[in-house]
């Protein structure tokens, strides 16, 4: 029973959640301008815990031929035939079904819809429509990870607002950076899975200097953030600091690819800039969380 309630826990990509989560709960310090009741942090939490467990576990469905294939995913519960796939696919109706009733019956209906809205962006556009089909896929793709920030801020005022468009564009920005420098380590992995990342399809110096620009992108979005959202100097000395080392890794990286004797995945060390991806992110936003609590207003 436990081995079996495991697998079904590994469907839903827990790691994956974890960071989602972390753009959720300080966008809810942010809309609050202080800390919102803990009831409901908890219910929005559980919610997005639901709603991203859903879009994994379907996700696995849908890529179990892919994951089948790449080493790195060879073990997941469908492809070792630990969990079958309809009951993954009830398991994952499931899931989306509870997340959306669970937050229109205990937060608000518009977080309920933004969360279906963020499955059917994960499942329908990103794993069914891009991701075998363009090297652009997780660009646009990736805006479903954005939509926790959205939901977070509807959490607490039933509504939307232009800070919250920033939060969507820092992580909207931010994930090819994140993501790319991953593809980069397993392109053979991916090539052999006809998925098209774009490390598969270009150089790698082309793919250096699009993260190098996103970061850019990414940065300049967290600054942007100041003036839109009056965020203190607790914010802005965070967003500098942390998003100064995100441009040096970044540029970092391309500079190893311009180098003819880096043609190793190896030499290239993407994964160093992947890591540092997922501290940034987790720093920016948990400054948008401190900031609310212990605003320190710039002059």
């Amino acid at each position: 029973m436990t081995q079996t309630v495991g697998h079904y826990v590994a469907l839903t990509k827990p790691r994956i959640i974890e960071l989602l989560l972390v753009t959720t709960f300080p966008t809810m310090f942010l809309a609050q301008r202080g800390l919102p009741s803990l009831w409901l942090i908890v219910a929005t939490l559980v919610g997005g815990t639901l709603s991203a467990a859903a879009a994994n576990t379907l996700n696995c469905y849908l890529d179990r031929d892919i994951d089948k294939v790449m080493h790195r995913t060879q073990n997941r519960p469908l492809v070792t035939g630990a969990i079958s796939p309809p009951a993954a696919l009830r398991f994952g109706a499931v899931l989306g079904l509870a997340s959306t009733l669970w937050l229109g019956l205990l937060v608000n209906w518009l977080s309920a819809a933004l969360s279906l809205g963020a499955i059917l962006l994960y499942v329908g556009f990103y794993t069914m429509l891009l991701k075998r089909r363009t090297s652009q896929n997780i660009v646009w793709g990736g805006a479903a990870g954005c939509m926790p920030v959205l939901i977070g801020w509807s959490a607490v005022t039933n509504s939307l607002a232009w800070p919250a468009l920033v939060l969507f564009l820092i992580v909207f920005f931010w994930t090819p950076p994140h993501y790319w420098p991953l593809s980069m380590r397993f392109k053979d992995e991916y090539e052999v899975a006809g998925v098209p990342m774009l490390p598969v399809v270009a150089k790698d110096v082309v793919v250096a200097r699009q993260v190098v620009i996103y970061s850019w992108h990414t940065v300049v979005t967290t600054l942007a953030l100041v003036p839109i959202a009056s965020m203190g100097w607790i914010y802005l000395v965070v967003a500098v600091l942390s998003g100064g080392l995100f441009l040096f890794e970044a540029h970092k990286l391309l500079t190893r690819a311009k180098t003819p004797a880096n043609v190793t995945v190896a030499s290239l060390n993407p994964m160093r800039l992947f890591h540092y991806s997922i501290s940034y992110l987790t720093l920016v936003f948990l400054a948008v969380a401190v900031d609310s609590l212990l605003h320190l207003p710039l002059p």
